[in-house]
């Protein structure tokens, strides 16, 4: 990886630790903005990228937020993670509204299934609604400011030539 990747990619996990700190309201304390620079970092920089960030973002949100739900947390960084590795393939193959469904979709119902049959039906009812928000706002933000950062960083990203 090259010098300049690696200092955006940094960037982008520091701005998801950020972004911890900005909370939406939810049963447990974890839903935040962490997740808009993954979505940032898979468009400009790839899957792999937005994936990692995507992942030790959702560490970091768990960890300002106590660490609410323990070791399950780690479960919830790898299905981050895969969430953000798939919105990159379909945003970067021209499928930009699938890829924003994709991830909301995915985020907010498929995500939480695993501890609907650990935790009971009534805690995946109530997570649900908040996520769903949240997955919104993360998705709606990063397809207003992912254009405006290519056009004005334009050459000087990182970018391949997908992007």
């Amino acid at each position: 990886m090259k010098n300049k990747k690696r200092s955006w990619l940094a960037m982008f996990i520091a701005l998801s630790a950020a972004g911890a700190f900005i909370k939406i309201p939810a049963v447990i304390g974890s839903v935040a903005l962490d997740a808009l620079p993954a979505l940032m970092a898979a468009g400009l920089l790839g899957g792999a990228a937005g994936a990692a960030v995507g992942g030790i973002g959702h560490l970091l949100s768990s960890i300002v937020a106590g660490m609410p739900l323990g070791p399950f947390h780690f479960l919830v960084a790898c299905e981050m993670a895969l969430l953000v590795y798939l919105f990159t393939m379909l945003y970067r193959s021209g499928k930009r509204w699938q890829a924003g469904v994709l991830f909301i979709l995915g985020n907010s119902f498929a995500a939480p299934l695993p501890f609907m049959m650990l935790m009971g039906k009534s805690f995946y009812l109530a997570v649900v609604p908040s996520l769903f928000v949240g997955s919104v706002l993360n998705t709606v933000l990063a397809f207003i400011v992912l254009p405006r950062v290519v056009r004005v960083l334009g050459d000087r990203l990182p970018l391949s030539k997908q992007a």
